[in-house]
């Protein structure tokens, strides 16, 4: 879009904070940034939901990053000398109402309005169904494997991109074929088994993710998936986009091999089944084809 186009000096209004996840509330800060707002995000750098710079996909504003380690020791002051400095046209601020900054977060919103003369909009707490939308909400979610809740507060479909990788070579040969995937910066929901969707290049397809120990074979960590009846052919390096849509069961050990399969073809069922229900987020998938 043409406001990512923006360079700094053109830049009239910002938007502060970590912005891990891009949730609902997140968006409604950005909703009061206008054409020629832009994100400053706070990275932590971090195991996160969005990481690094895959923020900007899901946002129409350009983002500009600052490394938190850079900044942690700045006064309140200091930073927004810093802000000032990086960003010399800036009328309005954007922040969500509990907004913390400087050294040790001693800044407060009191601080800000007596630091900046220009505007600041204080976007109040956001509640879905009932539930205050959180960043540390949906990583304790996706740490406890429930992963319909976290998407609820995300507004999406939890998904991680991975890179493929050789595996055992087991699931082919004696169970089902498996795309093996390395997969760096991003939170790591809890171990089990999922119903979700595998995109590669501009298809998605419906699939049954494993993520944890292979407690049955040679206990190494594994992070895979089986697409559903349709056999997919991927390269060693590829890039594969897994979407967690519901937990199916916790990983087990399984003493042989016949066991371990009869359990896989219980949880292909209960993903179809799933996967029939739970719905894809149109604008996710229209990110997913771009």
């Amino acid at each position: 879009m043409l406001s990512h186009k923006l360079n700094k000096n053109e830049i009239n209004a910002l938007a502060l904070g970590e912005f891990d996840g891009i949730h609902r509330a997140h968006k409604k800060l950005i909703e009061q940034l206008g054409k020629r707002g832009a994100m400053v995000v706070i990275d932590k750098n971090r195991a996160d939901i969005t990481p690094k710079q895959r923020r900007d996909e899901f946002v129409p504003n350009p983002c500009f990053y600052y490394d938190f380690f850079t900044i942690k020791d700045l006064s309140s002051e200091e930073f927004m000398a810093l802000l000032k400095k990086d960003f010399p046209n800036i009328n309005k601020i954007v922040v969500g109402y509990d907004f913390r900054f400087g050294k040790n977060r001693t800044g407060s919103i009191e601080e800000l309005d007596r630091l900046f003369d220009g505007k600041i909009v204080i976007v109040p707490e956001f509640c879905y169904d009932g539930i205050s939308v959180h960043t540390t909400k949906i990583r304790a979610f996706l740490q406890a494997g429930e992963i319909f809740q976290a998407n609820r507060l995300l507004g999406r479909e939890y998904a991680i991109i991975g890179f493929a990788q050789k595996g055992q070579g087991l699931g082919s040969k004696e169970l089902y074929p498996t795309i093996n995937l390395k997969s760096n910066g991003y939170l790591i929901p809890s171990s089990g088994v999922y119903a979700g969707r595998t995109r590669i290049k501009e298809s998605i397809y419906d699939s049954v993710i494993f993520i944890g120990n292979r407690l049955s074979t040679d206990g190494k960590f594994s992070f895979e998936t089986h697409i559903l009846d349709i056999e997919v052919h991927v390269k060693e390096g590829e890039e594969c986009e897994l979407f967690f849509v519901e937990f199916i069961r916790q990983n087990r050990k399984f003493l042989e091999l016949s066991h371990l399969k009869t359990q896989i073809d219980e949880d292909m069922k209960n993903a179809r089944e799933l996967l029939k229900y739970c719905k894809i987020y149109p604008e996710q998938l229209t990110k997913a084809i771009r």
